[in-house]
């Protein structure tokens, strides 16, 4: 079936009308091979504007009713994602061009950030504080903080939205999402699901979820609305910079997932067997466009030339190919655009002096309009500018060290703190890596690759990757606000700090 087809049927079993991808001024492209699939109308001015005041309203509501009621909505959800992850997966795969093992794997994100937020929404609770003054209690409250805005980006186009959209729902909180102009369609599959979940729920009101369908002008317009409580983007570095300082000029708050330049250190002791398969999943999935992908890795002189013989043979059995392929493990880069990129990073690198292996272009049968490539291999002789810049296409810049301190100095020098790792079997080594004075990112591993982080630990990073958290651990505090209560039972009216202001009433 072409790919225009199975789109359109997809959409159908979503219940989605034929009418909200047939027409529009959005046309939506299969990275695949490049064929069009389907047409979308970007959402208006007044139309997103409308969304944001019916998503507010929504809030008002939504707050007062009882979070683990609003848990029960989270899961019906997580059981409409249970019952269509096949057709949802195989829709990811369409639009985003990963192959269908993570098209899957992002929908199961998808059902367990739900199933997380269902039991959070029996346990959103606060401190009570011993209080200095007699006869008095002190508490810290969380209260949904209100509609919150949330930009995608194409390369996870339903998994991150859903970190963000089901810790709000629990939180009492309504969303406004805007998905990448790349990936409207799995967007509006989620909607309608949604939309589903909500039938037969009377607490729900309409509106907590609005869906602008366009380009930068809508998430400029939830960075500007004072009526978005909390701003949630995931995007490029350039992207952050240009949004978050128009939330921070209302004093607006932000949660922030920008760009990685991500990192494994390999250590001597290292097991080589078990670094190369991480490696190469971190390396080469999704085409190199993880904002997680390991894209430096930094490895011990006297076990480089291993290493480095190791990773050409795996990456010559690399299956590039048709992602809907069972057999494939790398398929397209998103768009010509990113192809180009790699070549000229390629080009840069050579230019340098570095020894490149791969990154040539793949002719895929069936698939010529996509844009295919050989992930590549690239020893670098220093760890140059180009090295320290993320280029988002799957090119592994490998660099040699001789003491371990290098190594972190290195790892650390650049200007993204997304995810890192380090391979040794040497706990000292491990331990100083997960140290204050080891790896910089929000994301440090040991024996595993910076990929496939789990829903249950907040996800985010540091420096120009944005700061931000999202997904598990307390990541919901971000969606809230917090307030701090004391009550006094006393009769009396002592002050805090032993400050006496009174009247002589003599």
């Amino acid at each position: 079936m072409e790919l225009a087809s199975l789109t359109s049927s997809l959409l159908t079993r979503f219940g989605v009308a034929t009418d909200r991808f047939d027409h529009g001024d959005i046309a939506v492209h299969s990275p695949i091979d490049g064929s069009l699939i389907g047409h979308v109308a970007s959402t208006s001015r007044p139309a997103a504007e409308a969304a944001l005041a019916t998503a507010h309203e929504a809030f008002e509501a939504w707050r007062i009713v009882p979070a683990p009621r609003r848990g029960e909505l989270v899961r019906r959800f997580g059981n409409l994602l249970r019952e269509y992850k096949t057709d949802l997966g195989t829709l990811v795969t369409i639009e985003t061009g990963k192959i269908r093992q993570e098209g899957l794997g992002e929908v199961q994100e998808m059902i367990d950030i739900c199933d997380y937020a269902c039991g959070l929404s029996r346990q959103l609770h606060g401190l009570t504080i011993a209080s200095e003054r007699p006869g008095h209690r002190m508490m810290e409250q969380w209260h949904p903080a209100g509609v919150v805005g949330v930009v995608s980006a194409f390369n996870f186009p339903v998994a991150v939205w859903a970190w963000n959209a089901t810790l709000a729902w629990v939180c009492g909180d309504s969303v406004v999402w805007k998905p990448s102009e790349r990936t409207p369609l799995s967007a509006i599959a989620c909607a309608a699901l949604f939309e589903r979940a909500c039938r037969g729920l009377g607490e729900a009101p309409n509106g907590l979820l609005g869906l602008l369908t366009g380009g930068r002008a809508h998430a400029e317009l939830l960075a500007d609305d004072r009526r978005v409580a909390v701003f949630s983007a995931t995007g490029s570095c350039a992207m952050g910079r240009a949004l978050a300082p128009r939330v921070a000029a209302r004093l607006g708050r932000s949660i922030l997932e920008l760009g990685g330049n991500n990192a494994a250190i390999v250590c001597p002791s290292a097991d080589l067997a078990l670094a190369e398969r991480a490696i190469l999943f971190a390396a080469a999935g999704t085409a190199g466009q993880r904002c997680t992908t390991l894209r430096r890795l930094i490895v011990h002189e006297s076990i480089a030339d291993a290493l480095i013989e190791r990773l050409r043979a795996a990456w010559r059995r690399i299956p590039v190919g048709n992602p809907l392929d069972a057999t494939s493990l790398v398929g397209p880069l998103i768009a010509p655009a990113a192809g180009e990129a790699m070549a000229a990073a390629l080009s840069e690198a050579a230019a340098a002096g570095a020894t490149l292996f791969g990154g040539d272009p793949v002719t895929v049968h069936g698939c010529e309009g996509g844009c295919y490539r050989r992930p590549a291999l690239v020893e670098m002789p220093a760890q140059t500018d180009l090295v320290r810049r993320e280029t988002f296409a799957p090119i592994l810049y490998v660099l040699r060290y001789s003491s371990f301190d290098e190594a972190i100095a290195l790892h650390n020098d650049v200007p993204q703190g997304l995810a890192s790792s380090v391979f040794t079997q040497d706990l000292g080594e491990a331990e100083r890596f997960l140290s204050a004075a080891g790896s910089d990112c929000g994301i440090a591993n040991v024996n595993i690759g910076p990929s496939g982080a789990e829903i249950g630990g907040a996800f985010g990073g540091e420096k120009d990757t944005g700061g931000g958290r999202e997904s598990g651990s307390d990541a919901w505090k971000g969606y809230m606000r917090r307030a701090t209560c004391t009550i006094n039972y006393s009769g009396a009216l002592p002050l805090a700090q032993g400050i006496r202001f009174g009247l002589d009433e003599s």
